[in-house]
């Protein structure tokens, strides 16, 4: 029935173990539950197998769920491992154990602390770290002794505090990666007798780490979903006007300032600078914007520039630099460095390593209004300033755009200057640009394509050879010579162009040339705002299977895009943001970043530590079919018997020399079959195939926020500069 309303949406579902622990950490029981997310509660479900099976569909007869408790959403909390203290308030809480008859009095739960994982692993680290000091101290004993003895030594006696010290670690790791698979939920519970608030933790054990990173991630959305600028937050018109529910469409995360100081900015441009970060907690990353940095630019007509980065390795962007540039930055490119996804130099393979790298490491290149390109270094190295050259004539430089031989630069006056990477893999500022002469009026729009450069100029586009720079074609792409070219971007075998008068958008094919579709934005804003015909393409950005468009009412319009490699033309009608800007949309980024294989690695010097550890003395024994129980206590040593003394033990020692490897080389020692198993311990869920988990946000500025909802008109500081960032949920 909590779905039949009509009203809710299934987001969500999946069989998860619920586990209860006493008061000691020891398991009390664990039983399989059906857990439902939906778009605005939580569902927990007992499996009820009553009925007999029908053999022929093995599908339970009777019922098949009853509910066990269910929460509204925003009254459940993820609470990690580590994260408690921050997560509630420890004085006003007491923590039940949903399912255990006793609970710690709120003075103990600090303890909870130092509460790494399963009570279970958590135990055997305990006890790990008793022995180790037993070990230690019989250590020191064994350096006491008179005798010379081949396995009861000083090497053989460290040999076994490196192995339980290996131990440790491999057990740390395990309780690491089970954790990865602990789903810790804080759900209201029934206040107790003084009318305190109490609040019961409710365990769950994911089938492997991708289900938790899904959990999480969507139980953080489904949250944000629910605010009022969501709800809802977009339209859709070809649904008679119903508005659609939130969670599949890009969900509105945050609006704010693009500039931190109180300055008059205009908004020129913004890109994203992946960076992983090593440092982010498990859960974190499932929660945090595409990790890396966002760059936005833009400054005041006749005057200077600013340039705002954004961390945005967090639930929300935060500013961690601003600086002021000579001039307005007008646009921006992100080059990644060779191996993040271009090859730099292909065409002249270098014959020697001794040369310098082929390319930097990533760089933002801006482009300025004073005829300026300035390269500047990631946030991770410091955010300098590498180089700055003037473009010819000191023109304007309205669009930049790279390949793996040029950085391009569309000018004021109708050129192009291709500036070659030189040895660094950088740009020399000393040499002069090749130009190419494209038109008489500015050049607006660049896009590089595999093997072309396609140059805008008033309404004609000019495609040119991407290596010898050689004009191959010129072709209109707009009837109307007043109409010029100010946008194209690439989608599957066609190029989508937005123009400087007109409410159209156009499809062209990207080696015939053929003029393919048009489409006419107007008929989708006069939904939000009826009877404004007059609307013109300010920005256009394509991500993940849809053509975002954003116009000068600052309206944002979403088409679906066919996602195969053919012609990608629009057949459905798409759907517009109720959210917006008061002005025009200056611009729409992408942030996309990739989390795996590293998320779901349990330890990321796993592969170097392997190589390292290693012993290198002696060759492993072959492999035994049986081996005996108990544990081998060893680390680097494969024998002692290459070691001085005499063999302690009551069996006599072989005539003839000692052989390679016995059972008596030892009698305390068990021989390894695999000397990796103290390096990547007992395989676990993590090491099943990995996928690329993708985390994608779109950011589009422009002047103030508003909402477009008839029943809530409200709009905000129309005059300052503002982002508007929208996530989808993380494809898996």
């Amino acid at each position: 029935q909590l779905l039949s309303s009509g009203q809710r949406q299934l987001l969500l579902c999946e069989t998860l173990t619920e586990t209860v622990y006493g008061d000691r950490g020891q398991l009390i029981k664990s039983k399989e539950r059906k857990v439902f997310l939906l778009n605005d509660m939580l569902v927990c479900a007992n499996i009820n197998f009553k009925g007999q099976l029908e053999i022929s569909s093995l599908v339970p007869l009777g019922p098949k769920y009853v509910v066990k408790w269910s929460t509204a959403l925003p009254q459940v909390q993820v609470v990690e491992v580590g994260q408690e203290s921050g997560a509630y308030d420890k004085d006003n809480v007491v923590i039940h154990n949903a399912g255990a008859k006793k609970h710690a009095p709120a003075g103990q739960s600090s303890h909870n602390k130092v509460y790494l994982g399963p009570p279970r692993l958590f135990q055997e680290l305990q006890d790990l770290q008793k022995d180790l000091a037993v070990v230690e101290q019989i250590t020191l004993l064994i350096s006491t002794l008179h005798g010379t003895y081949q396995n009861l030594n000083m090497t053989v006696a460290q040999d076994w505090c490196l192995a339980l010290q290996r131990m440790m670690k491999v057990k740390e790791e395990e309780i690491h990666s089970a954790n990865k698979c602990r789903l810790r939920l804080l759900l209201p519970g029934k206040p107790d007798k003084s009318g305190r608030p109490i609040s019961v933790m409710v365990v769950f054990i994911t089938p492997n780490p991708l289900s938790k990173i899904s959990w999480v991630n969507r139980l953080h959305l489904a949250k944000i979903g629910l605010r009022e600028e969501n709800q809802p937050g977009w339209l859709c018109p070809d649904e008679d006007k119903k508005s659609k529910s939130p969670f599949w469409c890009p969900i509105l995360s945050c609006h704010m300032p693009a500039f931190s100081k109180a300055l008059d900015l205009q908004l020129g441009a913004a890109v994203h600078n992946p960076v992983q970060s090593s440092l982010l907690g498990f859960s974190a990353i499932s929660t945090s914007l595409p990790q890396g940095y966002l760059w936005v630019g833009g400054g005041q007509e006749g005057a200077g520039g600013q340039v705002e980065i954004f961390s945005l390795n967090r639930a929300v962007p935060r500013t961690v630099k601003s600086f002021p540039v000579a001039s307005p930055v007008l646009c921006m490119e992100y080059i990644p460095e060779a191996g993040q996804g271009e090859p730099v130099g292909t065409q002249n393979p270098q014959p020697t390593t001794d040369q310098p790298p082929a390319s930097p490491h990533p760089t933002v290149c801006l482009g300025l209004r004073d005829g300026s390109i300035a390269v500047y270094g990631s946030v991770d190295t410091g955010t300098q300033c590498l180089l700055t050259c003037k473009s010819p004539g000191l023109q304007p430089v309205l669009c930049l755009k790279h390949n793996p031989e040029f950085l391009f630069a569309g000018l004021q006056d109708g050129t192009v200057a291709a500036y070659p990477r030189s040895n660094g893999g950088l740009w020399d500022p000393a040499e002069q640009p090749t130009l190419l002469a494209v038109g008489t009026g500015p050049v607006r729009a660049l896009l590089t394509l595999d093997e072309t450069l396609w140059a805008s100029c008033a309404n004609q586009v000019t495609v040119l050879d991407a290596t010898s720079l050689h004009p191959q074609q010129t072709f209109e792409a707009h009837p109307d010579a007043e109409a010029s070219v100010t946008h194209m971007i690439k989608a599957g075998s066609g190029v989508w162009m937005a123009f400087s008068s007109g409410s159209s958008i156009r499809l062209f094919h990207t080696e015939t040339l053929e003029h393919l579709q048009e489409i006419n934005i107007a008929t989708r804003t006069t939904f939000v705002l009826p009877g404004q015909k007059h609307v013109r393409v300010t920005s256009l950005l394509i991500c993940q299977g849809s053509l975002w468009v954003g116009t000068d009412q600052g309206i944002i319009v979403l088409l679906p895009v066919p996602r195969l490699e053919g012609i990608p033309k629009i057949t459905g009608k798409g759907m517009v943001s109720l959210n917006g800007h008061s002005g025009p949309v200056e611009f729409l980024a992408v942030a996309l970043s990739t989390l795996a294989p590293d998320v779901l690695k349990g330890d990321q010097e796993e592969e170097e530590e392997g190589e390292e550890e290693k012993p290198t003395e002696l060759d492993g024994p072959p492999p035994r079919e049986m081996r005996k129980k108990g544990i081998l206590l060893q680390y680097r040593l494969r024998s002692t018997s290459h070691l001085p003394g005499q063999l302690l033990s009551v069996r006599e020692a072989p005539v003839g020399g000692t052989p390679a490897h016995t059972e008596e080389d030892g009698s305390i020692y068990e021989m390894a079959d695999d000397p990796d198993v103290w390096v990547r311990s007992r395989p676990c869920a993590r090491d099943a195939p990995r996928k690329e988990i993708s985390s994608v946000a779109i950011i589009s500025g422009g002047r103030g926020y508003r909402n477009f909802n008839a029943e809530s008109p409200r709009r905000g500081g129309d005059a300052d500069s503002t982002l508007l960032l929208w996530q989808v949920p993380l494809m898996l």
